[in-house]
């Protein structure tokens, strides 16, 4: 398998964390979203994945794109331990909605391409970016803290006592809160749960600091 990928990006941070958890192997191939303007935009990039977007896991030669539609992919498709959705289609459910918080809700409003719209296009200063980015973080670690103290087993993990895809999109979520300076005080249950899951060595060799690209 070969992954396309960027250290900062989370979307692809989350399929790392995947294939690590699984003990996949894969070779990474970065693109960088702003070395010559922007690998991603490249056409060699495009005949790979026409909306220009990370991550894109290719399977024999096939690309996928979409960062949950490759995690859901892997789970359905090997052996490996973690299960990352449960086989009870309530909790599937409550798992995929968990993890839909950060990334349908928070993530989309909050990627690079938005960022740099509100900059460049809209010419907002800098002050408002940041209070976009940290609004749409608290609108969404709000939520997220409430139902992980109502579906949190042990505290380790967001959905009962296991590894789970909601776990594995928090992660990356939370290191973007930090490196944007957000506050974290008011969500005790997920700093808590993240900290747990940080230390993991899958989750480790998967950070950002750890990518061959990283600057």
């Amino acid at each position: 398998m070969k992954l396309y990928t960027f250290f900062r990006s989370s979307a692809a941070y989350r399929v790392r964390i995947a294939l690590n958890l699984k003990g996949l192997a894969y070779d990474s191939v970065p693109i960088h979203f702003r070395r010559g303007g922007g690998e991603h935009r490249s056409a060699t990039f495009l005949a790979v994945n026409p909306q220009g977007l990370l991550p894109v896991l290719e399977v024999d030669g096939m690309p996928l794109a979409q960062s949950m539609a490759i995690i859901e992919y892997l789970d359905e498709t090997t052996d490996a331990d973690p299960k990352l959705l449960p086989d009870d289609a309530l909790a599937r459910a409550q798992v995929r909605a968990m993890a839909q918080v950060v990334a349908c809700d928070i993530h989309p409003l909050n990627n690079l391409r938005v960022l740099a719209y509100l900059k460049a296009s809209l010419q907002q200063p800098q002050p408002a970016i940041d209070a976009w980015y940290r609004h749409w973080v608290a609108e969404g670690l709000g939520a997220l803290e409430q139902q992980a103290k109502a579906h949190s087993g042990s505290g380790r993990h967001l959905y009962g006592d296991a590894w789970s895809l909601a776990d594995v999109c928090l992660v990356p979520q939370m290191y973007n809160a930090r490196r944007f300076e957000c506050a974290l005080e008011d969500y005790p249950t997920l700093v808590s749960i993240d900290a747990h899951l940080r230390a993991q060595p899958p989750v480790v060799a998967a950070s950002p600091e750890q990518q061959p690209d990283a600057e």
